[in-house]
């Protein structure tokens, strides 16, 4: 079981400063980091981290049910060990080196050994189907592979015949010549030294979900991801005692950057997660001190709590309710009374602290980026205590393009332009007065995408801006909104544009809705595709006599959820509102490819399964 750490507060690091730590009377506060230098490459990065805070622990994985910690030397002799022997299987300057594998510690050796040879790393997901796998590689020419699990490795193995690039398949729990334990002591045998890539040079290639065809490959330097970092560094101080819970797939440029490089960067600690299933029970035994995350899991939160809430006696919901909105007020700056600040502090000790230990009882804050939060979950997080910083960007952009930072912050926003980037508007794109495309500028900005010159025209701009595809409008102080996908917007019969994906995530806060999926372009209204939360709903059906049987024929489910869909779908405008629904026992998930590897729904392949349902209610 990890101790959890000493108390921190909140101070900017002295310039110039090295390692100190702070003392009181109580003894010692917190060890400050080194001051940061600007760094050029990913290799230069994990040289300096691993000098630097050789001793300090680095990955914590669980297993028999207790954790253990490598220190970032134990790291650094690993990642010299693998970055050895891939130089002896050949692997050198522009070469790409690829892995099928989840969160583990061999995947950041494996990263950061490519780094090190100036190879390009391509990382990709377990739950990939592995004609997808085989595209990448093929798409990428790919020197080596390397996978994560027997199965994965045997599937590996099987189409190299098929890819004329790939010369070696890795295995890290696989024997033989090839597996990452024999590997390590044949690079150990042979050591080799340090690469430094230029900036310029490729550092890897992120293939984007293919929610609406193949996967593309983001080609990203290490000038592109290094101003990101650097770019955090500026606005956003993590201390050396923070400590994350890494469930993200690094894979994704999100989980990449922002979690793994920028925390590794700062001598901060990461435990990882084994399964998702397994996560709040992780999070009480790890105790984080902050938590990168994507808005489905927030909703959770948020749904989970007010379930809870639901079940406590009237003066415990109304102290509940009433406390969430005193600190509401108070983060936005307005004033409240004291009875309320006194309900506060007794909300605070009775429920909220409660609601905190639940995941650790030590985050100090969330980052959650990758889609929209909507405004009322990020305000909820935030009343408990817990700060909630908003960002936006995409693999194409490394992926940071604005952030909410500490003192420069406002809840519905994804915050400002980070350091060296500019955000413009482009209002040329829609009929909407007050949203356009928005488009980004900076050093983040992609090498282009791999082996697609046509696709990165429709992009790539030629004053050096890039097309996000997203739409959103900027306010007077400079802080960015999003209202949705450009490509998901769609018109109905009588010419209103609709944008679903932000009216379906107001939905989702139902307790009783897990998915859905609004529809109706080209048709007089729209419709929806309706899945339950089958735990909400099974209390429902026990408390009210109702025999479930088949949910989606069940007239009783469908007026709940009929009635959950007016509720949370109030504020919607008329033609916004879904006229008729249908109800679906199969949740969207990446195994049945409704998902992508990183939670975002793909309308194609749910429209490909229900489109006939969902048209017949017309």
């Amino acid at each position: 079981m990890l101790e959890p750490a000493p108390p921190t507060r909140q101070s900017k690091r002295s310039a110039g400063a090295s390692s100190q730590t702070e003392t009181s009377e109580q003894g010692p506060i917190k060890e400050h980091a080194f001051m940061f230098e600007p760094i050029e490459n990913l290799a230069e990065l994990c040289e300096r981290s691993t000098k630097i805070y050789r001793d300090r622990r680095l990955f914590g994985t669980k297993a028999g049910g207790s954790w253990r910690w490598m220190t970032y030397g134990e790291f650094k002799r690993d990642v010299d060990r693998f970055r050895a022997a891939l130089a002896d299987l050949g692997v050198g300057p522009g070469d790409r080196v690829a892995i099928v594998a989840d969160n583990r510690v061999e995947w950041a050796v494996a990263c950061y050994a490519s780094y090190g040879l100036r190879a390009a790393f391509v990382p990709m997901y377990e739950q990939q189907h592995p004609d997808e796998w085989q595209f990448i590689l093929n798409d990428c020419s790919a020197k080596a592979v390397i996978g994560a699990r027997p199965k994965i490795y045997d599937q590996l193995v099987a189409m190299k015949a098929k890819l004329p690039a790939l010369e070696h398949v890795i295995g890290l729990e696989s024997g033989g010549d090839h597996a990452y334990a024999a590997l390590l002591g044949r690079g150990e045998a042979k050591p080799v030294p340090t690469l430094q890539p230029e900036p310029s040079e490729t550092a890897g290639l992120i293939y984007t979900s293919g929610t609406t065809g193949k996967p593309k490959g983001v080609i990203l330097s290490h000038g592109n991801i290094c101003s990101n970092i650097n770019a955090v560094h500026e606005i956003f101080e993590h201390e050396m005692e923070d400590l994350s819970l890494a469930f993200l797939p690094w894979a994704h440029s999100f989980g990449q950057t922002c979690e793994l490089h920028s925390l590794v960067s700062s001598g901060c600690a990461l435990a990882i997660n084994d399964d998702v299933a397994n996560l709040v029970a992780n999070l009480a035994e790890v105790k984080p001190t902050v938590l990168f995350a994507v808005p489905r899991i927030f909703n959770r939160i948020y749904e989970g709590v007010n379930k809870q809430m639901a079940e406590k006696p009237a003066p415990i919901r109304a102290l509940f309710h009433s406390a969430i909105r005193t600190r509401t007020r108070l983060a936005q700056g307005e004033p409240v009374s004291t009875l309320d600040r006194v309900g506060l502090v007794l909300a605070d000790r009775l429920i909220f602290s409660k609601v905190r230990e639940r995941f650790g009882g030590r985050l100090r804050y969330v980052v959650s980026g990758s889609a929209a939060l909507s405004k009322e979950v990020a305000e909820f997080i935030d009343a408990l205590g817990i700060e909630v910083y908003e960002g936006y960007g995409l693999t194409e952009t490394s992926p940071i393009a604005t952030g909410n930072y500490p003192g420069n912050r406002k809840i519905g926003s994804v915050g400002k332009a980070i350091p060296g980037v500019t955000i413009k508007i482009d209002k040329s794109v829609t009929d909407d007065p007050k949203n356009g495309e928005i488009v980004i500028y900076g050093p983040n900005i992609m090498q282009g995408y791999y082996n697609r010159p046509e696709e990165n025209d429709q992009v790539l701009m030629s004053d050096g801006g890039f097309r996000s595809g997203d739409m959103g409008h900027m306010d007077d102080d400079g802080y960015v909104y999003i209202t949705g996908r450009i490509k998901e917007q769609y018109k109905l019969e009588n010419g209103k544009y609709v944008v679903p994906s932000p009216l379906e995530e107001q939905l989702k806060l139902s307790p009783y809705i897990a998915n859905v999926m609004i529809h109706g372009a080209n048709r007089p209204h729209n419709v929806a595709l309706v899945v339950p939360d089958f735990d909400s709903l099974k209390k429902w059906a026990s408390e009210n006599g109702v025999a479930l049987g088949d949910v989606a024929k069940n007239e009783k489910v469908k007026a709940l959820l009929r009635s959950e869909l007016d509720k949370y779908g109030a504020d919607f405008k008329g033609f916004e509102r879904p006229k008729d629904f249908v109800v679906s026992a199969e949740d969207f998930t990446t195994t049945n490819g409704m998902l992508t590897p990183t939670l975002k729904l793909k309308r194609r392949n749910v429209l490909a399964k229900y489109e006939g349902a969902l048209e017949s209610l017309y």
